[in-house]
Order: structure tokens, then sequence, then C-alpha cells
């Protein structure tokens, strides 16, 4: 059944006529708890928190740098966010996150406005509901992640481009969509995703299920220009800049071949095979839209036998995000992240029938019951049964670790006591959406001191002389990040571990004043000559404070003194 431009209300006269506010507030249910609760969490929070509060205090917006190492990973868009997020709130406890909910709330908004253009104000509603329930958004867009941000500026510019060739002609928002795909570049190398929805248009215009859109040829280049437009607002300065160092110009080589190309054609982590997005992360990441898909499927192929180029257009780029991630060799779950409003938009009209469906629903509230009872059975576990070296490893918070299982019980159980199975696909959104609250204002202030390094670096500013110098080897951005004052550093994320040692017990050597922060389960063969002072874990990681006396005359003597890095953290 192709949905009908106006369809039959169903949500009631609330939902109908206020859907927008109705979204406006759940959105703001799943997204604010916790925002100013906790701080940065391994392994990417510290990092580009440190990056923002350190582009505030040097005024280097080009040049990403941690700890004064450059940082080459990413372009520096998402860094601009964060750092201004960080300046508004005059914390980054309080900023970080920001960001993230903002773009949360613009991504929710966009996906409802173009399904109520596209097939009326309720299915709007259904859409935004249906992201809001779907487990990957809440679980990326509440983590200080650039995927969120990258996220919102792809649905942004695949907007935009369907408002021009599905409702147009409208070629101001085609090249609004070339723009915003441009800072999505600018953001994370693959914002330029939304342009691929140029591939399926033309095919169905060719296959005459679209009218093309009038207008002169030379108009379509409106999106490509505008997007390197976009791109060379920070592309050029930079390159400019770039040629005044060797340092400079080997960042622009990896910035621009290292970690586009070459992380594409031969990633050097996160092996996976081919289908790992099909069968190992679709299935749970996207749903209760993954579990209705042996009943969504048959309805988008009838929309696509009646020639529906709306349905073709959302589920083509679907397919192709996630085939364009598939090819790589390197594959993380949260890459198809920006597939998941496009299919929101496409499953909503559909909702009220996949709600009629019983057997469904049975599954559905089978799969809230099973949840609930695995979540109970980890609860008592990490309680009763935690083995001790995970209780170590906790550094005194292992009660806590029983809290995120504990949580998806107790509201599983509530869940299933407030709607019958066959309300189960409701059950399952409305658990879906629930659990998020609770977890923000309840488990996460409680995690916080094991997962962050706060507690660490309080312990290592306890046990310092006052006139001493404090240095970090193979260093954590969440010890770098709750710094206070001079902490030597040499380099971020190196990968000769072992000349890493060598320069750090070299300047531990040179000055009977230095203390360095290493790893634990990393001392031997440098920095075993003295005792060492426990900090206890953050993230898992045993730290201890190893004194000038640790140094080991051998390896000080094969370290390189110009590795080490001057860095004095920024007053927060």
């Amino acid at each position: 059944m192709t949905p009908s431009m106006h369809p039959r209300p169903v949500l009631g006269r609330l939902a109908e006529r206020h859907g927008a506010l109705l979204l406006l507030a759940l959105t703001a249910l799943v997204l604010l708890p916790g925002v100013g609760l906790r701080d940065p969490w391994p392994s990417d929070e510290p990092r580009f928190a440190v990056i923002a509060r350190d582009m505030l205090a040097s005024g280097d917006w080009l040049f990403p740098r941690i700890g004064g190492d450059l940082y080459a990973d990413k372009p520096p868009v998402f860094f601009w966010l964060l750092a201004a997020s960080i300046f508004a709130t005059g914390s980054v406890r309080l900023g970080f996150l920001l960001p993230s909910v903002i773009a949360g709330f613009a991504t929710v908004a966009l996906v409802y406005d173009l399904t109520r253009r596209l097939y009326g104000r309720e299915s709007g509603t259904w859409a935004g509901l249906v992201l809001l329930a779907t487990f990957q958004f809440a679980q990326e867009f509440k983590a200080a992640q650039i995927d969120p941000s990258l996220t919102a500026l792809t649905t942004l510019s695949l907007y935009a481009l369907l408002r021009h060739l599905l409702l147009g002609p409208a070629w101001g928002w085609y090249a609004l969509g070339g723009f915003a795909a441009g800072v999505g570049v600018i953001t994370k190398g693959v914002g330029f995703l939304p342009l691929l929805v140029l591939a399926p248009y033309a095919l169905l215009v060719r296959l005459r299920w679209l009218v093309p859109v009038p207008g002169a040829g030379w108009k379509w280049l409106l999106a490509p220009l505008a997007a390197v437009a976009a791109v060379c607002m920070w592309l050029v300065p930079m390159l400019s800049a770039a040629s005044a160092s060797a340092e400079l110009g080997a960042y622009r080589n990896e910035i621009l071949l290292g970690q586009t190309v070459g992380r594409y054609v031969a990633a050097p982590g996160h092996l996976e095979p081919w289908w790992y997005f099909v069968l190992g992360v679709i299935p749970w990441a996207w749903l209760p839209v993954s579990l209705a898909l042996p009943w969504l499927i048959p309805e988008w192929r009838q929309a696509l036998r009646a020639r529906d180029p709306r349905i073709a257009l959302l589920l083509a780029w679907v397919v192709l995000v996630v085939a364009f991630f598939s090819l790589s060799s390197g594959k993380r779950g949260v890459y198809v992240l920006p597939a998941v409003p496009a299919l929101a938009v496409a499953a909503a009209p559909y909702v009220p029938a996949l709600l009629a469906r019983r057997l469904l629903a049975t599954l559905a509230f089978a799969l809230v019951v099973a949840t609930s009872a695995a979540a109970a059975g980890a609860a008592a576990y990490l309680r009763w049964r935690m083995p001790a070296v995970l209780a170590t490893r906790l550094d005194g918070f292992e009660g806590s670790a029983a809290a995120i299982p504990l949580v998806f019980a107790v509201f599983g159980l509530v869940t299933i006591a407030a709607w019958r199975p066959r309300r189960g696909l409701v059950a399952l959104s409305a658990f879906l959406i629930g659990v998020w609250p609770l977890l923000g204002f309840a488990v996460w202030p409680q995690l916080d001191a094991a997962r962050s390094g706060r507690l660490v670096m309080e312990r290592a500013y306890r046990a310092l002389p006052r006139d001493a110098e404090l240095g970090l080897v193979a260093q954590k951005e969440t010890l770098l990040l709750h710094a206070r004052g001079p902490a030597t550093n040499f380099g971020h994320r190196r990968v000769d571990a072992d000349q890493e040692r060598f320069d750090a017990a070299r300047w531990l050597a040179a000055d009977a004043r230095r203390y360095l922060i290493v790893r634990a389960a990393a001392r031997d063969p440098c920095f075993s000559q003295a005792a060492a002072t426990s900090l206890g874990f953050a993230h898992s990681i045993e730290w201890v404070l190893v004194p000038h006396s640790a140094a080991e005359p051998e390896c000080a003597a094969r370290g390189r003194a110009e590795r080490a890095i001057p860095y004095r953290a920024p007053r927060r």
C-alpha cells in the first residue's frame, strides 16, 4: 500500500495538531539528562575536549593539537563547535555534550519537517518518534563524538536536496544542500555522502519515475560548487599556512591523504568483513525498525512497483551509505549513523499499519521481556559475582557497574507492566526511549569517577612535591584533560612505543624534580628502578607515579630530548 499524501489520523488530536511540540519534549527527555553531570569519557571524548580547550587558549583554529602535538585524524569543524560550547558555558564539563544535543534537536526537526512535506503532518510525527526510538540515535547523540554533528549536517544536506529534487524546483535549497555537504566534509571526510542521492535521482528521471526539475543546465553545478566553497573555508587558509614548516606540511599530507583515501582503502584498524554492518550492526543498532523489516520491505516493494520516487530515493540513499562503508576494510558501527534519519522518513508512513501487526507486536514484546531478563541477570552477576580483578579495576566503584543493566531491567519491567503483548511495538519503543533519561540522571554520575581520569590526576597532585615537574608517557587524553599547569608529554598516540618510553626516561632522568605518570603494566624495563606511587585506575587502566630515580640509565641513554613536548593546561 502506497501511503496517501493525507493519511488517516491515528495519533489523536494532540499528536496530530501538536506533533512538533511532542517531539520537542521527547527529544529533550532523551538528550538533556546527563549534561553537566559527568566528565568526558574515553576513548574519544577527552581527546576532543582537550583539542577544543587548547584551541580556545591558543587561538589556532586551523591546526588541531593535543598536548601540543598536531592531531591530523579529523578536520576541525567539530572542534570549533566544541570550543564554542565550552566558551559559551565556561566549562568543559557543562559544554562538551552540547554540540551533540543541538545536533540531535536539529536532526529530529529536519526529519519531522521533511516527512511532513512528503507525506503529511501525522507521518512527520511518526518519523520523529521512529528516530527517537532507534537505539543507535540516542546511543550516539548522548556522546561527544563527531558523528552526531556529521549526521545533523548530512541530514540537512539531504533535506535541502530533496526539497529541490522531490518538491522543487528550489535551487536555493539545492545550493544549501551542497554547502551543508561541504561543511560535513570538513567535519568528517564522508560529509559528501548526501550528494550521492543525485545518482538515483538521475536514474529515476531516465526511467520516467520523475519529471526532471526544470531549469538551466548550469544550475546543476550549484550544489557541487557550494560544497567546494564550504570546504575551501578551511582548506585554503590551512594549505597556505602549512607551507610555513615541515611539521605543518606533514599535517597537511596526513589529513588530505592518509586520513581520507588511505584510511578508506587500507584502514589501520577496526578491520571487519564486508557483511559487518548488515549482520553485525543494523539488527541491534536500528531497533525497532530492523525488527519491523519483514513487514516494511513488502510495503516498500509495493511502493516501488507503484513508482513512488519518495521511497525510491530515500531507500536508494540508505543502501548507498551502507554499501559505501561496507566496501572499506575499516568499519565501526557508528559509521552508518547518517543513514538512520532517512530510514525513519522511509518507515514513517507505514507505522500505523505496523502497529496493527500482531506477530510483530508479539516479537517486540518478547524482545523487551528477553532484554529485561538478560539485564537482570547481568546486574545480579556484576553485583554479587563480579571477579575480584574487575572490582579492582573499577577502583572502588564496582557497585556502579551493575547500575546500567539494573536500569534496563527495572525499566523493562515497568514497560512490561504498562503494555500488553498486543501493544508490543509501542512497548519496545517506549523502552528504547525511556531508559536514556534514567541512565543520564541516575547512572552516569555514579560511573564518572571510574571512567574519567579525574581521581587519578587528583591523587597525583596530592603526591607531588610543591616544585615538581610532571610528565605523562603513553598518555591518555583523559589524564591530560584534568592536568593543572605544566604536563610534559611525548606525542599523541605514537606507534613506536619503545622509543616513546626511552624519550620519557631521558626527560625523567634529566632533573631530580621530575615525576612521570606511567601505566603500571608498562613500568618495565625503563621505570622500575624505584618505588612507585599507585594512582588507581582510570577506564580500567592502572596508573602509577614514578620519581626521577626510577629512570633506567640505559633507556635514558637511548632517548631523544627533542621529543619531549612542553605543555601547559589552560585554566578552566
